[in-house]
This record gives C-alpha cells, structure tokens and sequence, in this order.
C-alpha cells in the first residue's frame, strides 16, 4: 500500500446490476522480494510456452506480428540508449520486478524513474514544463482523466502496440494515444495483527469496533485510490455510475462516528500500523510482502462485494520527447508477457489477461493475489463524461461534508 498524492485511476468498474460495460522507484536493479521473484518465474514460463529465445536487447516472447518493425524498434531504442520514466513506485503493482525484467531485456537502455511517488497530474506538468528538454518524460502513467487531459491537449504521440488486438476495447484509446496496460480492484485490507476481526464490506467499516481505524488512501479529490474508495461506497448504499453523492454522505457519516481516522495510508503507515484498515487498490499489499513478514505482521485482503470498483491506468508515448523510441519499446515491454506477468505477480490485472489464461500462463500461485473470478468479470469502465461529474460532485461536497466537517 502505497500513498501517490495524485489523480491516478479515476475509472469505475461496477456490479452488472448497476450498469453496462461502456467502452469508454528509480532502482534497476533486481529485487528477491516475493513478487518478483514469482515474476521472474512466470516470465520464464512465457519464454518455454512461446519458444521465445532470448537475445541481447531484442526478445520477443509474444511471437506477435509485426516482429520485423519491433526489432527495428528496438535496433533504434538502443541507439536511444534511454527511456525517461515517472512515477512508477517499486511496491506499486510490482513495478519494481517490471523495470527489472525490462533491465534485463534492455540492458544497454537505462530507465530511470523521475519522481516515483507523483500524480498524474505531476506527471502531465513534467511533460509540459520540460518540453524540449533532456529529461523530459517519454511515457507516463495516469489516471483516465488526466489521461483525456493530454489528449485534448494533444500531449500523445499515437502508437499501436503490436498486441492492441488482444487488448479489450474499453482500455485503449480508439486512436491509440494511450493503452491500459493494466487496472485492479478496490480492497479492505487489515493488518489482522492488530485487528484479529477483519472487516470484509462497506456495511462492517461502520461497526463501532473499528473506531478510528479505517484510513483512505489520500484525498479524493487528488487521489484516485480515494477517489475509488468514494465511487465503491456509493455503489454499495444506493449510488451509481452517474451518482457518487451517497459514497460522500457515507464516508462524512464514518468520519461522524469516529470510525475514519486521519491518516492517509502510506509505506510507513502500514508497518507502524498506524493505518491497520485501508481501503485501497488489492495490488499495493503484495508488493509489500515481504517487509510485512520482517516486520512480524499479518494482514488480510478483503474484496467488498456490495461496492465493487476498478480502476486502470493510462500509458502513452509523449509527442516529441527525446527518446521516441524507446518510449514505444516500453510501451511493448509492459504489455508483453514478462510485463503482463509481472502486473499479475504484483496483484494487478494485466489488459491481456484473458490471452495469458488461453495461453495457460496464470498459475494458481498467480491467481492468489487477484480478486475472485465472479468480481473480475463484473468490472466495466466509466466514460469521461461520468468521470467529470463525479469529480465535480467530489469538488462541491467532499470539503463541507467530510474534509472541513467537525
């Protein structure tokens, strides 16, 4: 879990009850955490079912068409010889095991990631501001608004990844100027360590026995895994797609009751365990495994059936950045195999998630981190029109009924 004080994953996924699916850390080295050690297997698993071999700088273990342009691709990045990233922090869906495997593939391409814990919107500032200059980010990942944001501002290079065709819809942009290369559910997560009865809904944060004991992961009117958690509350007590005003009522009721407490959950915040409910994306936990266990602790991850809420996140090649590229040899790394896996190794679920079951690469270990079937096929996606009115809901309402109310 992991406090980004941006507007990252402002999309919705709802029960089919409530409405259709609308199309709408800078280290490179390798870590021996839990979660990428499984990607490095998992990876290794793609390689052997493909018939991939590995050569230097230049591995596709997709066979996809189009091989000849990606190598030149390749060939050019690493002439490049970089790649500017931002804001990918290492607990954060595994990004830390992804860089690593992308290091491994690349090895004469560095890939340093400027301001790891941004938002979306820093990220979009940063490629505005440093237009023209050497560290300008080639690539980003942001929120769906943000997202429409530089299109509209025509901040995108359009690119068609090699795989679009095994992407769904609903998570590439109709003119390719960005892809979703993954997206995750909203959770509970308790360290069980210091509170044994884990919540596992909406209706039990409001118990009296978790007073002072929930915690949002930021601001929703800034940060998207707040913004999720409102949308997920509305849905569970009347709302909808088009109504995020009972998700507000609900959380001004819980900060009334004494049960959400005030501190926004971070890294330092769970292994204190001053944060000991969360209500979070699922796939900030894994990534965290393996400080939790030094630390003694035990936690539980739990998907509330009555508000189910996804969200993803939007990457794209920025238009005239200095390193073209590779910003597009990124952009291939993190849907292949080896980035779809480790998205999977991280709890996340990759856009080609069902290519990787039909190709019979998600493991039962895979599966442990990922919310239930029965949810994942529930998940459907706001358009932007229903992102901006939920935002501007949440301007209007969130201070006087929750933020600045005693």
């Amino acid at each position: 879990m992991l406090q980004r004080n941006y507007l990252k994953g402002i999309a919705l996924s709802v029960a089919v009850a409530f409405m259709a699916a609308s199309c709408g850390s800078d280290t490179k080295t390798s870590s021996d955490s839990p979660t990428t050690v499984a990607a490095a297997e998992t990876t290794a698993a793609a390689t052997e079912t493909t018939g991939a071999t590995e050569t230097t700088g230049a591995t596709d273990t997709t066979g996809a068409a189009a091989s000849g342009d990606l190598a030149a691709l390749e060939a050019e990045c690493k002439s490049e010889g970089a790649v500017n990233l931002i804001a990918l922090p290492d607990e954060w869906a595994n990004y830390k095991g992804i860089l690593a495997a992308f290091g491994d593939k690349y090895p004469d391409v560095t890939h340093d990631v400027a301001n790891p814990e941004g938002s979306s919107k820093d990220e979009m500032n940063a490629v505005e501001t440093l237009a023209g200059q050497a560290d300008q980010p080639d690539n980003v990942d942001v929120s769906p608004a943000i997202a429409q944001e530089m299109v509209d501002k025509g901040l995108f290079e359009p690119y068609t990844p090699t795989l679009a065709d095994e992407i769904p819809a609903g998570l590439i942009d109709p003119d390719h100027n960005w892809v979703a290369a993954y997206y995750g559910i909203m959770a509970i997560t308790t360290n069980t360590t210091i509170v044994p009865n884990a919540p596992t809904s909406f209706a039990d944060l409001t118990k009296p026995e978790y007073k002072g004991l929930v915690a949002l992961n930021g601001d929703p009117r800034e940060a998207g895994a707040a913004f999720a958690a409102v949308m997920a509350a509305s849905l569970a007590n009347g709302g909808s797609a088009d109504d995020i005003l009972p998700g507000i009522k609900y959380f001004a009721d819980l900060k009334k009751s004494g049960n959400l407490g005030g501190t926004d959950v971070t890294k330092e915040t769970v292994l204190s365990g001053e944060t000991p409910i969360a209500i979070d994306w699922s796939y900030n936990v894994p990534g965290l495994a393996a400080d939790l266990k030094a630390a003694g602790l035990t936690v539980e991850t739990n998907f509330p059936t009555d508000g189910v809420y996804g969200g993803f996140y939007a990457q794209g090649v920025v238009k005239g950045s200095p390193h073209q590229a590779c910003s597009k040899v990124w952009e291939e790394h993190i849907l292949s195999n080896e980035g779809a896996l480790g998205y999977l190794a991280g709890g996340a679920m990759p856009a080609r998630y069902q290519a990787l079951l039909d190709a019979g690469l998600v493991t039962d270990e895979l599966k442990k981190n990922l919310p239930p079937d029965e949810l994942i096929s529930q998940i459907a996606f706001l358009t932007p029109a229903q992102i901006a009115a939920a935002k501007d809901t949440l301007a209007t309402n969130w201070g006087p009924m929750v933020a600045d109310a005693s």
